[in-house]
């Protein structure tokens, strides 16, 4: 890891896929690919608002060997515990993935997350963050929707 304490923040981590904060119904919804050759690791951050009623909001990590979604499937152990409504609004939940955790023998190369919300519209959004790069500054690797960065 650098320890150089001339490194901004934004220069070890990006914001590389969002599900955009909203009130989604009942359904899946999923962040981009990211290609995990350009990061040591991801951190996903979940974040639930006000649930609906009786709501639950589960979130995990898949993986496939391309930028398109090619073989799609889940990553072992990279889900959270259910949120509910009964004690669960407002609160967050954090998944947290290294490179060499993918299926890297069957050629998987890239990571998403998929929320899924249940049984009623409920508040929530999600931000991924890509830690350590291996080339250049993080911020170059930001998603456009990145409006600024201040230092």
């Amino acid at each position: 890891m650098n320890s150089n304490p001339n490194l901004l923040p934004s220069h070890k981590a990006a914001v590389v896929a969002t599900i955009d904060p909203d009130a989604y119904a009942a359904g899946a919804v999923s962040s981009d690919w990211v290609n995990m050759a350009d990061f040591e690791s991801l951190q996903a951050i979940v974040m639930a608002g006000t649930l609906g009623t009786a709501a639950t909001l589960d979130a995990k990590l898949e993986q496939a060997t391309d930028g398109t979604g090619t073989g799609v499937k889940d990553i072992t152990g990279k889900a959270i515990t259910q949120l509910v409504k009964a004690t669960d609004d407002d609160k967050q939940a954090i998944i947290n993935l290294f490179a060499d955790e993918l299926d890297v023998n069957n050629s998987f190369t890239h990571a998403r997350l998929t929320m899924t919300v249940a049984v009623a519209t409920s508040d929530a959004g999600a931000v991924v963050m890509g830690h350590n790069p291996h080339y250049g500054p993080a911020n170059l690797r930001d998603l456009a929707s990145v409006a600024e960065i201040v230092s």
